[in-house]
Protein backbone atom coordinates (compact mmCIF):
# COMPACT_ATOMS: atom_id res chain seq x y z
CA UNK A 1 0.00 0.00 0.00
CA UNK A 2 1.36 3.44 -0.86
CA UNK A 3 1.95 6.18 1.68
CA UNK A 4 -0.25 9.28 1.58
CA UNK A 5 1.29 12.74 1.78
CA UNK A 6 -1.16 15.64 1.93
CA UNK A 7 -0.52 18.96 0.21
CA UNK A 8 -1.87 21.86 2.29
CA UNK A 9 -1.11 24.64 -0.23
CA UNK A 10 -4.75 25.53 -0.73
CA UNK A 11 -5.32 26.17 2.94
CA UNK A 12 -2.77 28.93 2.39
CA UNK A 13 -4.62 29.97 -0.78
CA UNK A 14 -7.71 30.75 1.28
CA UNK A 15 -5.62 32.67 3.81
CA UNK A 16 -3.90 34.74 1.12
CA UNK A 17 -7.27 35.73 -0.38
CA UNK A 18 -7.58 38.13 2.58
CA UNK A 19 -3.85 38.45 3.37
CA UNK A 20 -4.61 37.52 6.96
CA UNK A 21 -3.52 34.85 9.41
CA UNK A 22 -6.28 32.29 8.98
CA UNK A 23 -6.69 29.57 7.99
CA UNK A 24 -3.19 28.53 8.96
CA UNK A 25 -1.63 25.77 6.80
CA UNK A 26 0.52 24.78 9.78
CA UNK A 27 -2.60 24.07 11.86
CA UNK A 28 -4.02 22.13 8.90
CA UNK A 29 -0.82 20.09 8.66
CA UNK A 30 -1.04 19.16 12.34
CA UNK A 31 -4.58 17.87 11.72
CA UNK A 32 -3.25 15.89 8.75
CA UNK A 33 -0.74 14.35 11.15
CA UNK A 34 -3.45 13.49 13.69
CA UNK A 35 -5.52 11.84 10.96
CA UNK A 36 -2.77 9.33 10.22
CA UNK A 37 -1.26 10.55 6.95
CA UNK A 38 2.36 9.72 6.23
CA UNK A 39 3.65 13.15 5.24
CA UNK A 40 2.88 16.77 4.40
CA UNK A 41 3.71 18.59 1.17
CA UNK A 42 3.91 22.32 0.48
CA UNK A 43 4.93 24.13 -2.69
CA UNK A 44 6.98 27.27 -2.08
CA UNK A 45 6.43 29.14 -5.33
CA UNK A 46 8.74 31.88 -6.53
CA UNK A 47 5.78 34.31 -6.52
CA UNK A 48 4.66 33.20 -3.01
CA UNK A 49 1.05 33.05 -4.17
CA UNK A 50 0.03 30.77 -1.28
CA UNK A 51 2.68 29.18 0.94
CA UNK A 52 5.09 31.66 2.53
CA UNK A 53 8.63 31.26 3.83
CA UNK A 54 7.39 31.36 7.41
CA UNK A 55 5.03 28.43 6.75
CA UNK A 56 7.88 26.23 5.58
CA UNK A 57 10.11 27.08 8.53
CA UNK A 58 7.39 26.57 11.14
CA UNK A 59 6.29 23.30 9.55
CA UNK A 60 9.85 22.03 9.69
CA UNK A 61 10.02 22.82 13.39
CA UNK A 62 6.60 21.52 14.44
CA UNK A 63 5.84 18.51 12.26
CA UNK A 64 6.74 15.00 13.33
CA UNK A 65 5.79 13.79 9.85
CA UNK A 66 8.19 14.00 6.89
CA UNK A 67 8.01 17.31 5.03
CA UNK A 68 8.14 17.31 1.23
CA UNK A 69 8.98 20.72 -0.23
CA UNK A 70 7.87 21.20 -3.84
CA UNK A 71 9.86 23.89 -5.60
CA UNK A 72 11.14 25.25 -8.86
CA UNK A 73 14.80 25.87 -9.60
CA UNK A 74 14.85 29.55 -8.61
CA UNK A 75 18.02 30.32 -6.70
CA UNK A 76 16.27 32.00 -3.77
CA UNK A 77 13.99 29.02 -3.18
CA UNK A 78 16.90 26.60 -3.49
CA UNK A 79 18.72 28.57 -0.79
CA UNK A 80 15.69 28.38 1.52
CA UNK A 81 15.43 24.63 0.96
CA UNK A 82 19.10 24.12 1.75
CA UNK A 83 18.63 26.09 4.97
CA UNK A 84 15.38 24.44 6.08
CA UNK A 85 16.38 20.93 4.95
CA UNK A 86 13.04 19.22 4.27
CA UNK A 87 12.89 15.44 4.25
CA UNK A 88 12.40 15.53 0.48
CA UNK A 89 12.63 18.23 -2.19
CA UNK A 90 10.46 17.67 -5.26
CA UNK A 91 11.53 19.76 -8.24
CA UNK A 92 8.61 20.89 -10.39
CA UNK A 93 8.20 23.25 -13.36
CA UNK A 94 6.81 26.71 -12.64
CA UNK A 95 5.11 29.36 -14.74
CA UNK A 96 3.71 32.47 -13.07
CA UNK A 97 0.67 32.45 -15.37
CA UNK A 98 -0.45 28.90 -14.50
CA UNK A 99 -3.22 28.21 -12.00
CA UNK A 100 -1.54 24.96 -10.98
CA UNK A 101 1.34 22.85 -12.24
CA UNK A 102 0.48 21.96 -15.83
CA UNK A 103 2.90 19.12 -16.55
CA UNK A 104 6.16 17.48 -15.62
CA UNK A 105 9.67 18.83 -15.80
CA UNK A 106 11.28 18.55 -19.21
CA UNK A 107 14.40 16.94 -17.79
CA UNK A 108 15.72 15.96 -21.22
CA UNK A 109 15.74 19.58 -22.38
CA UNK A 110 16.98 21.12 -19.12
CA UNK A 111 19.13 18.28 -17.79
CA UNK A 112 22.19 20.36 -16.89
CA UNK A 113 20.21 22.88 -14.83
CA UNK A 114 18.19 20.13 -13.14
CA UNK A 115 21.36 18.17 -12.37
CA UNK A 116 22.94 21.29 -10.83
CA UNK A 117 19.89 21.75 -8.60
CA UNK A 118 20.02 18.12 -7.53
CA UNK A 119 23.70 18.41 -6.63
CA UNK A 120 23.09 21.53 -4.56
CA UNK A 121 20.22 19.94 -2.64
CA UNK A 122 22.00 16.64 -2.09
CA UNK A 123 25.08 18.44 -0.79
CA UNK A 124 22.74 19.91 1.86
CA UNK A 125 21.64 16.38 2.76
CA UNK A 126 18.24 16.58 1.04
CA UNK A 127 16.93 13.68 -1.08
CA UNK A 128 15.48 14.84 -4.40
CA UNK A 129 12.47 13.78 -6.46
CA UNK A 130 11.59 15.05 -9.93
CA UNK A 131 7.99 15.63 -11.03
CA UNK A 132 7.82 14.16 -14.54
CA UNK A 133 5.33 13.06 -17.13
CA UNK A 134 4.95 9.27 -17.53
CA UNK A 135 7.34 9.09 -20.48
CA UNK A 136 10.31 6.68 -20.69
CA UNK A 137 12.67 9.39 -21.96
CA UNK A 138 11.92 11.69 -19.04
CA UNK A 139 12.32 8.88 -16.54
CA UNK A 140 15.70 7.92 -17.96
CA UNK A 141 16.77 11.57 -17.99
CA UNK A 142 15.73 11.88 -14.33
CA UNK A 143 17.88 8.91 -13.40
CA UNK A 144 20.84 10.25 -15.37
CA UNK A 145 20.45 13.68 -13.72
CA UNK A 146 20.98 12.06 -10.32
CA UNK A 147 17.47 11.87 -8.87
CA UNK A 148 16.70 9.03 -6.51
CA UNK A 149 12.96 9.37 -6.90
CA UNK A 150 10.34 10.56 -9.38
CA UNK A 151 6.76 11.71 -8.94
CA UNK A 152 4.66 10.72 -11.92
CA UNK A 153 2.32 13.45 -13.14
CA UNK A 154 -1.16 11.92 -13.01
CA UNK A 155 -2.99 14.94 -14.42
CA UNK A 156 -3.77 13.46 -17.84
CA UNK A 157 -5.21 10.35 -16.19
CA UNK A 158 -7.23 12.39 -13.69
CA UNK A 159 -8.66 14.70 -16.37
CA UNK A 160 -9.30 12.03 -19.02
CA UNK A 161 -12.76 11.18 -20.29
CA UNK A 162 -14.07 7.79 -19.25
CA UNK A 163 -13.20 6.11 -22.56
CA UNK A 164 -9.63 7.44 -22.42
CA UNK A 165 -8.85 6.77 -18.79
CA UNK A 166 -7.76 3.16 -19.27
CA UNK A 167 -5.10 4.21 -21.78
CA UNK A 168 -3.81 6.94 -19.45
CA UNK A 169 -3.70 4.51 -16.53
CA UNK A 170 -1.70 2.04 -18.61
CA UNK A 171 0.85 4.77 -19.39
CA UNK A 172 1.26 5.31 -15.66
CA UNK A 173 1.64 1.57 -15.04
CA UNK A 174 4.32 1.21 -17.71
CA UNK A 175 6.18 4.30 -16.52
CA UNK A 176 6.08 3.18 -12.90
CA UNK A 177 7.40 -0.24 -13.86
CA UNK A 178 10.26 1.22 -15.90
CA UNK A 179 11.17 3.64 -13.13
CA UNK A 180 11.19 0.85 -10.57
CA UNK A 181 13.43 -1.25 -12.80
CA UNK A 182 15.80 1.71 -13.04
CA UNK A 183 16.14 1.85 -9.26
CA UNK A 184 14.01 4.98 -8.76
CA UNK A 185 11.46 5.27 -5.99
CA UNK A 186 8.08 6.06 -7.54
CA UNK A 187 5.57 8.61 -6.27
CA UNK A 188 2.48 9.86 -8.10
CA UNK A 189 0.23 12.88 -7.90
CA UNK A 190 -1.77 15.70 -9.46
CA UNK A 191 -5.53 15.76 -9.90
CA UNK A 192 -6.12 12.61 -7.86
CA UNK A 193 -9.38 12.59 -5.91
CA UNK A 194 -11.79 10.29 -4.09
CA UNK A 195 -13.21 8.90 -7.34
CA UNK A 196 -10.05 8.16 -9.31
CA UNK A 197 -7.31 7.39 -6.78
CA UNK A 198 -7.81 3.65 -6.27
CA UNK A 199 -6.42 2.39 -9.64
CA UNK A 200 -3.27 4.49 -9.20
CA UNK A 201 -2.86 3.37 -5.59
CA UNK A 202 -2.89 -0.24 -6.83
CA UNK A 203 0.09 0.20 -9.18
CA UNK A 204 2.70 -2.00 -7.44
CA UNK A 205 5.66 0.35 -7.84
CA UNK A 206 3.91 3.45 -6.48
CA UNK A 207 5.30 4.00 -2.98
CA UNK A 208 3.63 7.34 -2.24
CA UNK A 209 0.71 9.45 -3.40
CA UNK A 210 0.67 13.25 -3.13
CA UNK A 211 -2.87 14.64 -2.91
CA UNK A 212 -3.90 18.15 -1.97
CA UNK A 213 -6.76 19.96 -3.68
CA UNK A 214 -9.29 17.14 -3.34
CA UNK A 215 -8.59 16.67 0.37
CA UNK A 216 -8.66 20.40 1.17
CA UNK A 217 -11.90 20.75 -0.80
CA UNK A 218 -13.45 17.86 1.10
CA UNK A 219 -12.18 19.29 4.38
CA UNK A 220 -14.22 22.46 3.81
CA UNK A 221 -17.32 20.27 4.15
CA UNK A 222 -16.37 17.59 6.66
CA UNK A 223 -13.18 18.76 8.41
CA UNK A 224 -9.54 18.00 7.72
CA UNK A 225 -9.18 14.89 9.86
CA UNK A 226 -12.20 13.16 8.32
CA UNK A 227 -11.17 14.18 4.79
CA UNK A 228 -7.71 12.67 5.28
CA UNK A 229 -9.07 9.49 6.84
CA UNK A 230 -11.51 9.00 3.98
CA UNK A 231 -8.65 9.28 1.49
CA UNK A 232 -6.46 6.95 3.53
CA UNK A 233 -9.24 4.35 3.46
CA UNK A 234 -9.23 4.43 -0.35
CA UNK A 235 -5.45 4.46 -0.71
CA UNK A 236 -5.12 1.48 1.59
CA UNK A 237 -7.90 -0.68 0.09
Amino acid sequence: MPRLTVNVDHVATVREARKGRAPDPVAAALLVELAGAHGVTVHLREDRRHVQDRDVRVLREMLALPLNLEMGLAGEVLAIACDVRPDLATLVPERRQELTTEGGLDVRRDRARVADGIVRLREAGIPVSLFVDPEPGQIEAAREAGAGCIELHTGEYANARDHERGEKLERLRVAAHEAGRSGLEVHAGHGLDYRNVVPVARIPEVAELAIGHAIVGRAVLVGMERAVREMLALVQL
